[in-house]
C-alpha cells in the first residue's frame, strides 16, 4: 500500500468511526423526540419496508452482477442501496418523530420469535453501518481484494438487515393504529 492510499484510507476509517457512532445516537435520540402538532406519518412504515425488500434484492443482484464481470453494474447497484438505505433510515426517524411506537399485539411463542427478530435487527442493523462504509472505502480506493474480504461479512450482515426489517413490518403491521 502506497503512503498516499495508507493517508487517504486513515481519514476514510476517521470518518466511518464517527458516522459509525453519529448516526446510531442521532436517531436514538430523534427516535424520543416527537414533533409538536406534527400528523402522523402513518403512510411510512409500509413505504420503508418497500425500500428494504428493496435493498434485499438489489444485493443480491449486484452479488450476481459482480461474480458474472459486470463492475460498473456492480459499483451502480450499490450505490444504489446506500441511498435506498439512507432514505429508509430518514423516513424512519420521520415517522417516529411524529407517531407513537406500535406494540406488537400477539403472546407466546410468537411474541419471542417477533422480539428475537426486531432485535437481532436492530443490533445488526448498527453494526452493518461502520461494515457498509469500510467495504465501501476499500472498492473507493481500490483495493478490491480487502473489499472482497469485507464484503464476505458485510453481505450477509445487511441483506438480514433487509430481510429482517420486511419481516418486522409484516408481523407488526396489524396492530399500526392508522
Amino acid at each position: 500500500m502506497t503512503k498516499e492510499i495508507s493517508v487517504r484510507e486513515k481519514r476514510f476509517n476517521r470518518w466511518i468511526a464517527i458516522i459509525s457512532i453519529v448516526i446510531p445516537l442521532v436517531v436514538a435520540l430523534l427516535f424520543g423526540y416527537k414533533i409538536p402538532n406534527a400528523e402522523p406519518l402513518s403512510f411510512l412504515p409500509p413505504v420503508y419496508a418497500s425500500i428494504n425488500g428493496i435493498t434485499a434484492i438489489l444485493l443480491i443482484f449486484a452479488v450476481w452482477a459482480i461474480k458474472n464481470g459486470k463492475r460498473n453494474l456492480h459499483q451502480k447497484t450499490m450505490m444504489t442501496c446506500i441511498g435506498l438505505s439512507l432514505l429508509f433510515l430518514i423516513m424512519y426517524v420521520a415517522y417516529h418523530m411524529t407517531s407513537e411506537s406500535t406494540k406488537y399485539g400477539e403472546e407466546g411463542l410468537i411474541q419471542y420469535v417477533y422480539y428475537f427478530i426486531l432485535i437481532t435487527h436492530i443490533v445488526l442493523s448498527i453494526a452493518v453501518i461502520p461494515l457498509v462504509l469500510r467495504t465501501y472505502a476499500k472498492a473507493y480506493l481500490s483495493d478490491f481484494e480487502a473489499h472482497r474480504k469485507w464484503a464476505k461479512y458485510t453481505f450477509p450482515i445487511w441483506l438480514y438487515v433487509a430481510i429482517t426489517g420486511v419481516i418486522v413490518y409484516l408481523m407488526i403491521s396489524p396492530y399500526y393504529q392508522h
